[in-house]
């Protein structure tokens, strides 16, 4: 049973699952709205028509929410925009204090490869030199990068409210670069997560299968690289989130 404050507005047949929490003066203003499990919703934010909150996210006080919310987002502002990402599917609702940054490792031996206790999740460290004409970045294959790539692309001219990847592979591993501007990348296991900001071409994250894998808070001038170990294989993409939970689930009981 849910408890829902007296002055929040519901409409009849609104959707909302087990374990949601709602502030003071919450509006869900339209029909057709989904509120999934273990959501929060803070004080007298609004929800619009059609809308659907992802399991585990949370709606920050005062937030408008115009458009669906992933899973495990952390969403502010009108209209709301991702902002974070939840760490762990729980009631707590913390935000994730994980935000991997390139200058943590400043000073260290390159190349190299540091867990991210996501899975088997990795941020690579790639050699770098440096002279008077400029600089370069480099690493060899097999032996620097994960492994070696059947096929790349590049992501780019993204707005800075839009959200990509947004999904998992079943076999596929990806290697991300930002070569130019800065984005971030959310990697989840489906128990742990973790943002790292990509804004150097000299660091790289691995992706293994089974990573649920999300890109946001593009700068204007972003360019994301990305190489990938099988071609391309339609039925190779875990598209929604409950269908990438439901796989590790299979995975567990096989």
């Amino acid at each position: 049973m849910i408890d829902i404050p007296d002055d929040c507005v519901v409409p009849e047949g609104t959707t909302i699952l087990d374990g949601v929490t709602l502030g003071s003066r919450v509006v869900l203003a339209g029909a057709d709205i989904v509120i999934r499990e273990n959501v929060r919703l803070d004080a007298a934010c609004v929800i619009g028509e059609g809308v659907t909150i992802g399991q585990g996210a949370w709606v920050k006080a005062g937030a408008v929410v115009l458009r669906s919310v992933p899973p495990n987002a952390i969403i502010e502002g009108n209209p709301a925009q991702v902002v974070g990402y939840v760490n762990r599917t729980d009631l707590s609702k913390r935000p994730d204090p994980r935000l991997v940054t390139p200058q943590s490792y400043d000073g260290m031996p390159r190349p190299a490869r540091i867990p991210l206790d996501v899975g088997k999740s990795s941020l690579f460290l790639m050699r770098r030199v440096t002279d008077t004409r400029g600089a370069l970045t480099v690493g060899e294959l097999p032996d620097e990068l994960p492994f070696s790539p059947a096929r790349y692309f590049a992501v780019f001219d993204v707005p800075s409210v839009e959200l990509r990847g947004e999904h998992a592979h079943r076999q596929c591993e990806q290697f991300l670069v930002c070569l130019h501007g800065s984005c971030r990348v959310l990697l989840d296991d489906g128990v742990n997560r973790c943002e790292v900001s990509l804004d150097r071409p000299d660091i790289g994250v691995h992706m293994p299968p089974m990573i649920w894998g999300t890109q946001y808070r593009y700068s204007p001038d972003a360019v994301l690289l990305v190489f990938a170990s099988r071609p391309y294989e339609a039925d190779d993409y875990l598209r929604t989130y409950d269908a990438f939970l439901s796989e590790l689930s299979k995975g567990q009981n096989a």
